[in-house]
């Protein structure tokens, strides 16, 4: 099982010594990978809107106060060695197809093939209407199609896409990415057309347990989740055990109350319960994990990741 943590891209932890700092620190203290959100321009974040927290605000302090994805992603894997670097998850319709292609290879081969692709529909309508050129309604049908597109450009010598929303032809598309295939594609989301989306091209599928529409906050919620993704990779012809689950843990290690459906929420209660969930989950086929250290302070969060790594990671390795 890989073990990750969040990386700010935002507020004040999102400037070029924390990111580089903090980097540097996960990849030191042996977390497997770093993740970065996706967000271009956010509404008044003071009105609740967040689907993954159940009082709809978000998690991090000062969310609007963002960079850009690719271009952190590009600093922080210029500073660091090792770990990998995770997009999660990039908002596929955000930016042109073969303009986020060419990207996605260069962001790989720079960083010595260290990128995972982490990828989702979006959901801020808001947001879609500044920055996207398709429509909102149509933003799964256009993140199925760039993600075709994606994996054409990559692999093949003379890609030719004749799509509804991408068009390429008789033009180069190199350098390829440095891994091959191509980079790991997390497919994002828990609604439905996310987790058909996972089955049928996902080399895994990376759900957030507290979507309040979707909720896999508990152990037997994301266990019936992953055994319908394990019937939908059946359904397109893919095998099951060949699509992984990496389930990303936005709080730990603190109280709250059960669930709605009467079971203790997954990662809450004390350090003794976040290795139980660990190991619970590995039994399961979740692959990989990351965690949320964000926060105002810099010195704490370094504080948190090092006593993590004591508590935790030397232990469940």
């Amino acid at each position: 099982m890989q073990i990750g943590f969040n990386l700010p891209v935002s507020g004040p932890m999102s400037t070029p010594e924390t990111m580089g700092r903090m980097a540097r620190l996960g990849e030191s203290l042996g977390f497997d990978y770093l993740t970065l959100t996706d967000h271009v321009a956010l509404p008044d974040t003071s009105v609740p809107g967040y689907p993954y927290s159940e009082s709809g605000a978000f998690y991090s302090p000062d969310p609007g106060n963002r960079l850009e994805q690719l271009v952190a992603a590009s600093f922080v894997a210029a500073r660091t060695e090792r770990i990998r670097i995770v997009l999660a998850v990039l908002v596929v319709p955000h930016r042109p197809a073969v303009l986020a292609a060419k990207m996605l290879s260069s962001l790989d081969v720079l960083s010595g093939g260290r990128l995972t692709v982490g990828v989702g529909a979006g959901w801020l309508e808001a947001e879609f209407d500044a920055v996207v050129t398709t429509p909102f309604a149509e933003r799964g049908a256009v993140t199925d199609e760039y993600l075709d597109a994606f994996r054409t450009l990559w692999t093949r010598d003379k890609p030719v896409i004749a799509g509804k929303y991408v068009r390429h032809g008789g033009l180069v598309f190199d350098p390829k990415p440095v891994q091959k295939p191509c980079p790991p594609i997390w497919v994002g989301g828990e609604s439905n057309p996310s987790m058909r989306r996972a089955a049928r091209i996902g080399d895994a599928w990376y759900p957030i347990g507290s979507n309040q529409a979707h909720l896999l906050d508990t152990l037997p919620r994301l266990e019936a989740g992953i055994a319908k993704l394990r019937r939908l990779a059946e359904a397109a012809g893919r095998d099951p055990a060949s699509i992984g689950t990496v389930y990303r843990v936005k709080r730990h290690a603190h109280a709250a109350p059960p669930a709605s459906d009467g079971n203790r929420r997954l990662f809450t209660g004390s350090i003794d319960d976040t290795l139980a969930d660990i190991d619970a989950l590995r039994r399961i086929g979740v692959t990989g994990l990351d965690f949320d250290f964000e926060g105002r302070d810099a010195d704490r969060a370094a504080a948190e990741m090092q006593s993590f790594r004591d508590q935790v990671l030397a232990r469940v390795r």
